[in-house]
């Protein structure tokens, strides 16, 4: 039976499954960098386990699949983990990444600043903060990556209260590890009445709360010979318009022949 604090890496790992479906390949080096191994390891049960560490213990141009299992989102350095596994691609390998974005948990964000401030007056940073995916595609081309896009894919969880959601959390390894989080327990008044206004403005119709989570795919390849590349700018050969199929009025002072 599967561990209940697990299902976001069990929901990536299912994306995993279907993105490979798609790719009209057969991988036979793959590797996964993981912190949690057993979901990933059941879509690619031939791969090693990579620990997520700072540094990667991958071999240069070993394999032609690379897989960072949810866990970019804690690294120190994402552009540095990135460059790590594109050169242990092979060229024309593919790299695939989950890793959480901006929108995860904006609903607890919102109790837990407002509890605070009403309570203790201030505000802690508690909740991890991500990227967005427009940022998180932009990773890929500094780390090097042929052909990159990001893309977004949400869970909506609910939940009995939000103290269950946050019991959630802390057996997943997703609890907060900012250098500058409080370092002591967070008062009970605190928690509690995050839970109350998590419960006045994200319930669903049935009373439980619901909690968003959003999971960023990063898909690049290795440069390599034959792949598609851009065309170089102003060498098209047809008009947008005639494209469309629309007339093209030319502005007042347009003399273009």
């Amino acid at each position: 039976m599967a561990e209940p604090a697990l299902f976001l890496h069990e929901t990536a790992a299912d994306e995993l499954k279907e993105r490979l479906a798609m790719v009209n390949r057969r991988f036979t080096d793959p590797a996964v960098v993981a912190g949690i191994a057993a979901p990933w390891q059941a879509v690619l049960p031939e791969a090693p386990i990579v620990a997520d560490t700072d540094i990667l213990d991958l071999s240069p141009e070993r394999h032609d699949l690379v897989v960072h299992a949810l866990g970019l989102h804690w690294a120190e350095d994402p552009v540095g983990q990135l460059i790590q596994a594109r050169r242990a691609l092979r060229p024309d390998g593919l790299f695939l990444g989950f890793t959480l974005g901006g929108r995860t948990l904006h609903e607890l964000r919102a109790a837990l600043a407002q509890a605070e401030a009403e309570i203790t007056g201030g505000l802690s940073p508690r909740v991890l903060p991500m990227g967005e995916v427009r940022d998180l595609g932009g990773l890929l081309q500094r780390a090097g990556f042929a052909l990159p896009v990001a893309d977004v894919v949400t869970q909506k969880v609910s939940y009995t209260s939000a103290l269950g959601l946050m019991r959630d959390l802390r057996a997943m390894g997703e609890a907060s590890a900012l250098a500058a989080r409080p370092r002591g327990f967070t008062r009970r008044a605190v928690l509690f009445r995050a839970a109350e206004i998590y419960a006045a403005n994200f319930a669903g119709s049935d009373g439980r709360i619901i909690a968003s989570f959003e999971i960023v795919c990063l898909t690049g390849w290795a440069p390599g010979p034959g792949q598609p590349q851009p065309l170089r700018p102003g060498s098209a050969a047809a008009r947008l318009a005639d494209a469309l199929g629309s007339p093209e009025h030319p502005l007042p002072g347009d003399h273009r022949d």
